[in-house]
């Protein structure tokens, strides 16, 4: 019995893929933390954004300040409103 036409193909495919996966593992964890991180970040500053009005200081809720915050965490937070102040 013969394979089916671009059997091998397929599977050369998934052996390249499975290769690439194993040599990138570590950026590509990297890459997955940063994303979480920033996530949450994301979500921190839209909380923060309903609070901050009331006191009267306010964020950007986006990428950029989510990623600044997933990259630095609370020091980027501190960052952030530092940066807003000296702006305005």
């Amino acid at each position: 019995m013969t394979p089916p036409p671009g059997y091998l193909a397929w599977c050369l495919a998934g052996l390249l893929l499975c290769a690439a996966l194993l040599l990138l593992r570590r950026p590509a964890a990297r890459l997955l933390r940063l994303a979480l991180r920033s996530s949450v970040g994301l979500a921190a500053l839209a909380l923060f954004s309903q609070v901050g009005r009331l006191i009267g200081v306010e964020l950007g809720v986006n990428l950029i300040n989510a990623l600044v915050l997933g990259v630095l965490g609370a020091p980027g937070f501190g960052l952030l409103l530092m940066l807003q102040w000296a702006l305005r």
